[in-house]
């Protein structure tokens, strides 16, 4: 066997080439392994800036790599399909939505005093108490992808800035990065729901 004077450096991302990467849903960039010599057994994945990053050890081959890769990105996939299914995860998904997309153009911590969802609201995705910071969320988007309830909540955060739809609002809503296309969801799911009689 060949002997190397160097080994790669810990958690370097090396080349894919030589594995297939499965297709991936809008809004993900694509997919990037990294192979630690200080992983032996254990395998992770995460999203980082719109990636997949997939973490192995050294020394497998290329078929368990393949495995792998597959295996996590698509953990990762459903993961981030499936929207918050608690008052304490949707809580977290906001706080997470306003420090990636909106804390820093709004100027300031978009932090709302509560986040949860409702059943009693039949006509709007969400709304936002400006005086008290309480965010409710309609029981009814917890059907629909993460990526259009995470709207629902840059929307939602936005008018703890500002209270109405103006310029500035959406200026700031368009910095959630499927603003435009969650928009469009909803659209068409309203227009859905209301040609169809007892909705």
């Amino acid at each position: 066997m060949p002997s190397f004077q160097q080994s790669p450096p810990a958690a370097e991302a090396l080349p894919t080439a030589a594995l297939r990467l499965p297709p991936l849903p809008d809004g993900l960039a694509g997919v990037r392994v990294r192979r630690s010599t200080r992983r032996r057994k254990t395998v992770s994945a995460r999203l980082e800036a719109g990636e997949i990053i997939v973490f192995l050890p050294c020394g497998l081959s290329t078929s368990q790599e393949q495995e792998w890769v597959n295996r996590m990105v698509e953990r990762v996939v459903t993961k981030r399909a499936r929207p918050a299914r608690s008052d304490e995860e949707l809580a977290r998904r906001a706080d997470e939505i306003a420090t990636r997309y909106l804390d820093v153009p709004a100027g300031c911590e978009l932090r709302a005093s509560s986040v949860r969802w409702v059943t009693n609201m039949n006509h709007r995705g969400g709304s936002c108490s400006v005086d008290t910071g309480a965010i409710r969320l309609s029981d009814r988007l917890r059907q629909m992808p993460d990526w259009v309830v995470g709207y629902v909540l840059a929307h939602e955060l936005a008018h703890l800035k500002y209270a109405g739809h103006g310029p500035k609002f959406w200026a700031l809503v368009k910095h959630y990065p499927q603003a435009e296309r969650a928009g469009g969801y909803l659209d068409g799911w309203s227009a859905a729901r209301s040609s169809t009689p007892g909705s």
